[in-house]
């Protein structure tokens, strides 16, 4: 009772810790939006009352507050900068910026730039938030209690008390709680969390079993061999964790722009306000407005949402076209990839066997479904499945069984109309010393496909082939990638003779097989040392670490586990490979309508700036169009993303 009622308040408290994130998400989003609409109405009041009613009074009152409202958080951040970090940042700029607005009776213009710098830093923080919950998520896969046996007694005792060299009892449908090695009994155990193998394995007394992975038929006694904090899953979440402080976002070009390009304003206004008056002796009313002009002219708003203006508008597109983009970062580092490494289970196969051959040996092939799919039906094995599936999709009516029995690891055995049939591997076979060609079933094997035997208690009489299903669009994908230069890598979990059947059919040249999780990161990391930009598609929390490692990490989105879509950059939410050629598409016309945001404010700005030393360019013509004018068409030309359509 005790260790139940410790599960559910723990699971109630991880329920509560999992949703916090997104109601504090939630809310400040709320707020955000609140913001802007309470402020642009203000302001749109503000210019009622000045330019409609001419009430200037009442006028300004209102700019000040549509001012105050978005302006309280630009404040603070520029003034915390200036303080804490002795920084002037774009923040600072736009609060001088304001200020010098009102100060000559503009205050439309001070509220105006405000908001529409509060509007792309809402933006940019918008598209940029994700919550990553993955290490609870993997931690979810391993069950926290475990059965010892100890003193010939079961025991119910919480994992993390459970030392190595202990014996533990696993009994069919649980989960394996740690890693260890069998000492007793057979069963296949599917292993897909931890190698991403699309079969389950058949382990017996000396193979090793991992924590998290499921017993799906068979008794087993298992010792252990790693604590809880070494087991493979552990070590996936390690190394998910060092991947994550290892790549740190790109440090956005404005950024770094604003280092020199705040000070620098800041400095030459000031100068021309003070040097023509004290150093010349020209009239200070005429410099002082000029300084201020310069200042207005100056403020990089425009050239602030530039960049995340068009991000945004890159991942608002690429959302309508069924691909989820986790960050700006991500749009631009796409279009820098030259290799493509791919999981094979889930992503460039649909994960789920299907019959490919059925080979009748003085049979019909329709016997041969008919005694296969009436026993297998009684059992929950993925081949059995597939066969089932394939029988009624050929219209073959099964018959009753009976005296059916599971054998563990091997296959299954019943009666049908009183004759004792077996369904199996090989190895049954064998020891039921029953005959069969082995030249055919190697050549099937050869193929990389999955053989079980047909048989009764004197021959074989047919044989089935199942094989992982290769997605629809696997082989145009792969086809398109390398006629773009890029290059493609599969790395698997799969053994060596199904990784290169898989790679053969779908023209990947490159291939490596038999992976774990952290050897999947190698390979990464490799690649990354050779070709520099590395993506990774993958679907499986094996998968997860390589997805962190990667320049970008790239989840196929309905079957990927919470684990891989948390640690992607993006998620393909239809499933569909036929997306990432469009994404590289999508990366380089983004790239290119950024460059054109960023070198048309720089242009205009600095062409402004240069006019208002003459005296031709006057306050209302810089905020008109050398401030709102141009950060509208900046946020015009990032909407020309929309017309970047995938391919149906």
């Amino acid at each position: 009772m005790n260790v139940t009622t410790n599960n559910t308040c723990e699971e109630t408290c991880s329920t509560c810790t999992e949703k916090m994130p997104e109601r504090i998400s939630l809310t400040w989003r709320n707020k955000q939006i609140a913001v802007i609409v309470l402020s642009a109405m203000l302001f749109s009041l503000g210019l009622s009352f000045e330019f409609i009613l001419n009430w200037e009074t009442p006028a300004t009152f209102l700019f000040l507050i549509a001012t105050a409202i978005p302006g309280y958080s630009i404040s603070k951040e520029g003034l915390s900068a200036l303080i804490l970090e002795r920084k002037l940042s774009i923040d600072f700029l736009i609060m001088i910026a304001v200020i010098g607005s009102f100060f000559i009776g503009h205050g439309e213009e001070g509220a105006a730039v405000t908001l529409l710098f509060y509007v792309a830093e809402f933006l940019e923080a918008y598209a940029g938030e994700r919550a990553r919950r993955s290490v609870a998520s993997l931690m979810k896969l391993a069950p926290e209690i475990a059965t010892v046996k100890k003193n010939g007694k079961e025991v119910k005792v919480p994992v993390r008390d459970v030392n190595v060299n202990e014996v533990i009892v696993v009994r069919p449908g649980e989960k394996i709680p740690l890693d260890g090695e069998v000492i007793r009994g057979v069963s296949s155990v599917n292993q897909a969390a931890i190698t991403g193998e699309s079969m389950p394995i058949t382990k017996e007394v000396g193979d090793k079993v991992y924590a998290g992975t499921i017993n799906n038929e068979g008794f087993l006694e298992i010792r252990v061999t790693k604590r809880p904090d070494e087991t493979m899953l552990s070590k996936i979440v390690k190394l998910i964790e060092e991947a994550q402080k290892i790549k740190s976002p790109t440090e956005r070009f404005i950024d770094k722009f604003s280092k020199y390009y705040t000070p620098l304003v800041i400095l030459l206004a000031i100068g021309v306000a003070t040097i023509p008056t004290f150093a010349i002796g020209l009239p200070y009313d005429e410099w002082i407005y000029k300084a201020l002009v310069l200042l207005v002219v100056s403020c990089p708003c425009a050239l602030a949402i530039s960049t995340p203006v068009a991000m945004v508008s890159g991942i608002t597109s690429a959302a309508r076209n069924g691909v989820l983009i986790k960050g700006s970062a991500y749009v631009e580092e796409i279009s820098k990839v030259r290799v493509f490494a791919f999981d094979k289970t889930g992503t460039l196969t649909e994960g789920k066997l299907e019959v490919t051959d059925v080979i009748s040996l003085g049979h019909s092939g329709e016997e041969i479904l008919l005694k296969a799919a009436s026993l297998e039906a009684l059992s929950e094995h993925p081949i059995a499945k597939a066969i089932v599936e394939k029988a009624k999709g050929e219209n073959v009516k099964l018959r009753g069984v009976k005296c059916f029995q599971a054998i563990a690891g091997k296959g299954v055995t019943g009666k049908i109309g009183g004759e004792i049939y077996y369904v199996g591997s090989k190895r049954l076979f064998k020891e039921l010393n029953i005959a069969f060609q082995e030249e055919v079933l190697e050549k099937l094997e050869n193929e990389g496909k999955t053989v079980v035997l047909i048989g009764n208690e004197k021959e074989v009489i047919g044989l089935i082939a199942v094989m992982d299903k290769i997605r629809d669009t696997t082989i145009e994908t792969i086809s398109e990638l390398r006629e773009r230069g890029i290059r493609t890598v599969m790395i698997t979990g799969d053994n060596e003779i199904t990784a290169r059947a898989i790679a053969e059919r779908i023209g990947i040249t490159e291939y490596q097989a038999e992976l774990l999780p952290d050897d999947k990161v190698n390979v990464i990391k490799d690649l990354s040392r050779k070709y520099g930009h590395v993506a990774m598609v993958g679907d499986g929390v094996n998968d997860a670490p390589a997805l962190a490692s990667a320049s970008v990490g790239i989840a196929m989105g309905a079957i990927g586990s919470d684990v891989s879509l948390e640690n992607a950059d993006i998620a393909l939410m239809q499933d569909d490979l036929s997306k990432l050629p469009y994404l590289i598409e999508l990366s380089k016309k983004t790239l290119e309508i950024v460059k054109e945001n960023v070198v048309a404010s720089i242009l205009i700005k600095g062409s402004f700036a240069i006019l208002t030393f003459p005296g031709i360019v006057t306050l209302w013509l810089a905020v008109a169009v050398g401030d709102m004018g141009l950060s509208l068409a900046v946020i015009f030309n990032a909407m020309r993303l929309s017309a970047v359509k995938a391919s149906v």
